[in-house]
């Protein structure tokens, strides 16, 4: 069953650099900056693995956060619009695959299905214990998009790619996703969503390997549709009314509350009137509502197969998100 702001159940190693202190004092691996000219990339390679990715240059800039009042399908919390200014970035071509997730999640981790570690350590990454039957629910694994994790999962997945690369990656703030989703585009979705995206009218139900769909005019693919995608933020119904009528760089930074954080870009399983770049969704209990665990999971959500995360990297990282951590532990309450 569909609710407005979630959505439930419907299917069944060593490092190459000195361990970071703090991501804050990391000497970053030097790499081109991004150019003005979008779709400049380069290629990251897992160590002590055959995995790669590519990240996508996305030029700094100032853009219109949220929707007009005016736009068809249009929900309170997209609004009002902020003008929103941006330093360059780098962003996944595609969302986390399976292939990659694995190797943080499995490669050499045999956690037990119950006793979730904590989180929130600012040295020691955490890595899940197992979800409780197939963490990919059954649409195998690969180039699918790794997805039913936690926000928190997420960020720590980060925080692991970040001390093994010797490269700061996170979550990209709801600001960054939205601009990188647009590539310039004013308005609600792209003209060839079909061509662009996987949702409920073309996807059979399924998430799709990566990259299969057009990329946008950044040359990032899959960022509305196939699976939500997790931001760093805190989600506030009136978020956009404290940034309004500007903000540079805005974030709402989480805290050691499970829930809600924000989704966006829709999935396989919506509709494509929600497919629009503006879309917000929140977390919410109901997507761990089959977890039997007291506490529940802080790495799985049990009812959430729609969603998964992408990562970026900035070039010039603002002071409050160097070295952040999330503050998430097993004991954590709800909100």
């Amino acid at each position: 069953m569909f609710a407005q702001r979630h959505l439930s159940w419907r299917r069944g190693g060593p490092l190459t650099t000195a361990v970071l202190v703090s991501l804050g004092a990391a000497a970053l691996v030097a790499q081109p900056a991004p150019s003005s000219a979008p779709g400049a990339t380069y290629t990251e390679k897992i160590p002590n693995s055959t995995v790669t990715f590519d990240m996508v240059a996305v030029p700094g800039g100032t853009f219109m956060l949220g929707s007009p009042a005016s736009e068809a399908g249009r929900d309170a919390d997209e609004g009002p619009q902020v003008e929103v200014t941006l330093k360059p970035f780098w962003i996944g071509k595609t969302e986390v695959t399976w292939d990659e997730f694995d190797q943080f999640a499995f490669v050499g981790n045999t956690g037990a299905r119950t006793g979730d570690g904590g989180g929130g350590d600012a040295d020691a990454v955490t890595k899940p214990s197992r979800a409780y039957g197939d963490e990919a629910k059954g649409y195998g694994k690969g180039k699918i998009p790794a997805l039913a994790m936690t926000q928190h999962a997420a960020m720590e997945y980060c925080r692991w790619l970040s001390q093994v690369t010797g490269k700061a990656y996170r979550l990209p703030t709801e600001a960054e996703w939205e601009y990188a989703a647009r590539a310039g585009n004013t308005g609600a979705q792209p003209a060839d969503l079909d061509d662009q995206a996987w949702h409920a009218g073309n996807a059979k139900e399924i998430p799709h390997p990566v990259g299969e769909k057009k990329p946008n005019a950044f040359g990032v693919h899959d960022m509305l549709g196939n699976v939500a995608e997790w931001t760093f933020d805190l989600y506030s119904e009136g978020r956009y009314a404290e940034w309004a009528p500007k903000a540079s760089q805005p974030v709402a930074l989480p805290t050691d509350k499970r829930y809600p954080h924000p989704t966006r870009g829709g999935s396989f399983i919506e509709g494509a009137n929600k497919l629009r770049f503006a879309n917000r969704q929140s977390s919410h209990e109901d997507w761990s509502q089959r977890d039997p665990q007291v506490p529940q999971s802080i790495y799985w959500h049990t009812d959430a197969d729609h969603v998964g995360f992408r990562v970026v990297r900035a070039l010039d990282e603002q002071a409050n998100l160097k070295g952040f951590v999330s503050k998430v532990i097993k004991e954590s309450a709800d909100r």
